[in-house]
């Protein structure tokens, strides 16, 4: 079958490359907006659901696309891309030492099938400072970023002292659901 990356992400892209599958990418532009009563997993799965629509008129039988959305989880709270440098310092800050979430989806559509999987990892960072929070976002800029930050930056080589789960997830797919599922559907069309 062929797959197709619906991920403008290089994170994702490369993840696909190192599980070693040939796909190509395709991009649509979706409006990302979700009911307000979503809570947790029910928002990315939402979301990853809402972007393979986009493409769903169109696969072809022999097609796979896949679809993700992630979100930072925080005290009950959503939190996704900063829109500035302010609003990532204060998200950073709010993770100091402290516990989050990281909720990530992946949808897999063909014609005739549709499979969404979830997968959560908590993370934990140490007491940070207001001045390494501030040299992350002024040097890393994590504004496309879910929770302004990238645990395989520099705020995360020095902050993060605990995760539970996948760390993969944390940097952009849980890559293990994604061969699983990519398996499982080869063996159901055969």
């Amino acid at each position: 079958m062929k797959i197709i990356l619906a991920s403008g992400s290089p994170r994702r892209q490369q993840f696909l490359k190192d599980l070693e599958l040939d796909f190509e990418i395709k991009l649509r532009t979706i409006e990302e907006l979700y009911p307000p009563e979503l809570q947790g997993a029910e928002i990315t799965d939402y979301l990853s659901k809402l972007k393979a629509s986009a493409y769903e008129a169109d696969l072809q039988n022999d097609e796979i696309v896949i679809t993700s959305d992630t979100i930072v989880w925080h005290h009950q709270k959503a939190l996704g891309k900063p829109k500035s440098s302010e609003e990532a310092i204060e998200m950073i800050s709010s993770f100091s030492d402290d516990w989050h979430e990281v909720i990530s989806s992946v949808c897999f559509t063909t014609s005739n099938r549709q499979i969404v999987k979830h997968y959560t990892t908590r993370v934990h960072f140490k007491a940070l400072t207001k001045a390494e929070i501030e040299h992350y976002v002024s040097k890393y800029k994590p504004l496309d970023k879910a929770g302004a930050y990238g645990i395989q930056e520099w705020i995360g080589l020095i902050g993060v002292d605990r995760i539970e789960g996948s760390y993969f997830n944390v940097v952009g797919l849980p890559t293990h659901i994604v061969y699983e599922t990519l398996n499982e559907l080869v063996e159901t069309q055969a």
